[in-house]
Parts: C-alpha cells; sequence; structure tokens
C-alpha cells in the first residue's frame, strides 16, 4: 500500500506538468469551440500538432470514473480525454503510443476544484496500465499561465501573444453569433455561417499567428462581420437584452448548459455572455496587483533584495496587462464601426466596482469577482435581466447568487440561477419561461440600452 501511494505522488510529479510539445499530439479540450478551434491553430502554427478533442460524447466514462461529488466539468473533461483515448487506441491497434500524446489541463490557484482535475484525472490515467504514458500538459494561472518548458523559451511570448489574440477573436465571433441570431433572416443561417468563420480564423491563425501577422488576421475578421451583418433582417425589433455570468467551463460549453443561450433566444432574448479573454485578463491582473502588495510590504520591511524581484515581477506581469488591452482594443475598434457588438469590462474597474459597493474582495479570488462585479455593470448598463450559470454545488458561483441575488430583486431586475450536473430538470423550461416573461415586462418598461 505504501509503495502504491508513493508511485501515485511520484505520478502526479513527474506526469502533470509542463513538457516538451515536440513531436506529440496535443489533445485539447472544447470548452469554449470556437477559442478551442482558434487556439489549436496557434500551436499549430507554432509547430505542435495539436487538435481539438470531441466533446461530450464520452460523459458516460466520465460518470463511471468519478463518484459525483467532483465539479461537473471534471466528469466531462474526464469523459473526453478517456473516450478519445480509447478511439486512438481501436483506430491504431498495435502501433499505439500513449507517450505521443499530452493531454492540456491547465489549473488555477484557490478553492475552486478546478485546481484538482488534472490531479484526479492523472489517478484515473494511472489506473489504466496502457495509458499510464500520457502525459497532463498543465498550465497555471498563478503565473498567468506562462509556458516553461511547452515551447522553445524564444518562441514562447511569441506564443502567448499569438494565443491571447486568438482568444479575443473567438470572443467576437461568439458574439457576432449572439448578435446575428435573434435576428436573422433565415433559421439556421447564423450557425452555419459562424461555423464556416471559425474555420476559416483557426486556418489564419494556423497560417500567420507564429509570424504575428495580426493585421491580416484583423482584415479576415472585418470580411467575416460585413458578411455576417447580410444576415440581419432589420424588420425584427430589438429584444431584451440578458447578460450572463458564470462558471467559465459551464457557461461557455453548451452541451453542458444545455445550450441555454439558445434556449433564452427561443423564448425573445438576445444574449451577452462574459469573454473568455475577461478571465485571462484577470489572471493577469491579480498577478499585478499581488506584486503590488508585496512591493508595500518589502519596503516597509526594508528587504531591498525582495523589492527588486517585486519591481521586476510588477513589470512583467504590468506589461503583459499593457499588451492583452492594446490587443483587444485594436481587434474591437475594427468590428464596433460595423455592427454594435458587447465590449469587454476591464478588470480594474471590476474591482473598483467592487470596492466602491462593498460586496466581495479581490483577496478573496475566484470567479466571484468577475461575476459579482459584472452583473453589477450589466444592471447599470441596462440590460434587462442577467443569468447565472454554474455547476452544481460550485461554491464561487453559489456566493455570487447569495450576494447578487437580493440586490436584483430590490432593483426589480429579472435573475435567474441556472445549475447542472448532467441531468435534465423538468422545470428548467418553465423557469426560463418565467425569467423571459419578466425579461420582456422589464423591457417594455425600462426600454434596452445599446451595448
Amino acid at each position: 500500500m505504501e509503495a502504491q501511494t508513493s508511485a501515485t505522488f511520484r505520478s502526479l510529479s513527474e506526469n502533470v506538468g509542463q513538457f516538451s510539445l515536440r513531436d506529440k499530439t496535443f489533445l485539447i479540450p472544447e470548452m469554449n469551440r470556437i477559442g478551442a478551434h482558434t487556439l489549436a491553430g496557434v500551436f499549430r502554427s507554432f509547430g505542435v500538432n495539436a487538435l481539438v478533442m470531441e466533446t461530450y460524447k464520452g460523459l458516460d466514462l466520465g460518470k463511471e470514473f468519478t463518484s459525483g461529488k467532483e465539479c461537473f466539468p471534471c466528469q466531462v473533461t474526464t469523459g473526453d480525454i478517456l473516450f478519445h483515448l480509447k478511439a486512438e487506441k481501436e483506430r491504431l491497434g498495435k502501433d499505439f503510443r500513449a507517450e505521443d500524446y499530452v493531454f492540456f489541463m491547465p489549473e488555477a490557484e484557490g478553492p475552486c476544484r478546478f485546481g484538482m482535475y488534472n490531479k484526479y484525472q492523472r489517478i484515473v490515467l494511472d489506473s489504466f496500465p496502457e495509458l499510464r504514458k500520457v502525459k497532463i500538459g498543465s498550465l497555471t494561472s498563478s503565473d498567468s499561465y506562462a509556458l516553461n518548458g511547452m515551447l522553445e523559451q524564444e518562441r514562447a511570448r511569441d506564443f502567448r501573444k499569438a494565443a491571447y489574440f486568438s482568444v479575443v477573436i473567438a470572443d467576437i465571433l461568439d458574439k457576432l453569433l449572439w448578435r446575428l441570431r435573434p435576428y436573422e433572416k433565415e433559421e439556421g443561417s447564423t450557425d452555419a455561417f459562424i461555423e464556416r468563420s471559425m474555420a476559416t480564423m483557426a486556418e489564419f491563425f494556423e497560417s500567420y499567428g507564429a509570424k504575428k501577422d495580426f493585421q491580416r488576421i484583423l482584415n479576415k475578421l472585418e470580411e467575416i462581420v460585413k458578411e455576417g451583418k447580410a444576415l440581419i433582417d432589420p424588420g425584427i425589433p430589438p429584444k431584451p437584452l440578458i447578460g450572463i455570468v458564470g462558471e467559465i467551463y459551464l457557461r461557455t460549453h453548451v452541451q453542458s448548459n444545455q445550450d441555454i443561450i439558445r434556449m433564452l433566444e427561443r423564448h425573445g432574448a438576445e444574449v451577452v455572455n462574459a469573454s473568455i479573454a475577461e478571465w485571462v485578463d484577470y489572471t493577469t491582473y491579480d498577478r499585478v496587483r499581488e506584486a503590488k502588495i508585496h512591493l508595500r510590504l518589502y519596503i516597509k520591511q526594508l528587504r531591498f533584495d525582495k523589492v527588486r524581484d517585486c519591481v521586476k515581477n510588477l513589470m512583467s506581469h504590468g506589461g503583459d496587462m499593457l499588451y492583452q488591452h492594446f490587443r483587444q482594443d485594436i481587434a474591437y475598434k475594427r468590428v464596433k464601426p460595423l455592427i454594435d457588438l458587447a465590449g469587454d469590462h476591464r478588470v480594474a474597474h471590476l474591482d473598483k466596482v467592487l470596492k466602491k459597493h462593498d460586496l466581495y474582495s479581490f483577496e478573496l479570488g475566484t470567479e466571484a469577482c468577475l461575476s459579482i462585479a459584472g452583473i453589477m455593470e450589466y444592471m447599470h448598463q441596462g440590460y434587462n435581466g442577467v443569468v447565472n450559470v454554474y455547476p452544481f454545488t460550485c461554491m464561487p458561483s453559489t456566493i455570487t447568487s447569495s450576494v447578487m441575488r437580493p440586490i436584483l430583486n430590490r432593483k426589480k431586475i429579472p435573475y435567474m440561477d441556472a445549475a447542472y450536473d448532467g441531468t435534465f430538470q423538468p422545470g428548467r423550461e418553465a423557469a426560463v419561461r418565467t425569467f423571459m416573461y419578466q425579461a420582456h415586462q422589464h423591457c417594455s418598461k425600462n426600454g434596452r440600452k445599446k451595448h
């Protein structure tokens, strides 16, 4: 028993982390569909054989090898990797080599269970002798998802720039989808158009990501937005505007949330979901915030050796933050004159919102920081309702609900919690219909503002 425990701990340290991706197949789980494919395009541009795994087909496997106490995304992603590797074994037969694969599963700090997914999945993979050599490639929010050891050091910074830009472009394509679909002339035309556009942008990132030819990518994005705008029927009046917040995986993975955006649209909504770039910006902002705290502390303690390190960290993460803002601003400035898309919240502004209203603190961390402040921004911007999407028992989202539900009730702004665990709740449709009735009433009484 002691030897087995020792082997497990050794595997967690040796087979989870940052490994060279050269000559490996890099398996990316699908969270946000568009973002996963554009990111895979960036990896391929830098010479990595990256592919996006099919998702949700292995849910039964995921549930078989979990207890049900885990966060729902853990079950989904565990099922995805087991299903994919099983298919690969069947396809390749005796030529299957587990050491040829690296499974991408990042992590985050704090009390959120996301930080433990890759550890648990390592134990599951090790329970299959033929899968023990599959590595789990993990990036962490503690260093803003640096790529130390996964790519050559001289190329890692260029990769991060291209990867972040791919996230921004994917967010814009998602927002274009939500902007077009409620007003499309022909049912289904927007979905088909965005699917083609996703494939095009993934190809562009594969061709131009490593070259950092972002201007060419933006030119193509502009063409896509112009083409998409023609799908809108101008005779359809504006619909109630609904904002979504919540746990990043559930609110972006359409199978896990049972396509709640489409359900809301079916009942007359136009929806805006919190972006992926917002989370990336948050992790960078948090590193800047922590560096400032440590700098003040070490100056008081006269620990000048530590001060030097803090200044270095502050300049590095601060530079990343400025670059991320720069790339976001350029992208949105290209598309906003063409169509009114919702922009992204500045994380520093969200921090100020929390402090001003004394609702929560960035010191406590988790996505509750973004969700609580994000709801306040939706409220101030004149949205007609808010939906909080999260895995069943998710602590940060439960905190969000407990803080914001009373406030929204007092302001008479419709609010709905949407928790998911893979089961189909018979009352969900009724809850959405009731929520949207309230949103229509709010829109009729108060109107709705532009994005």
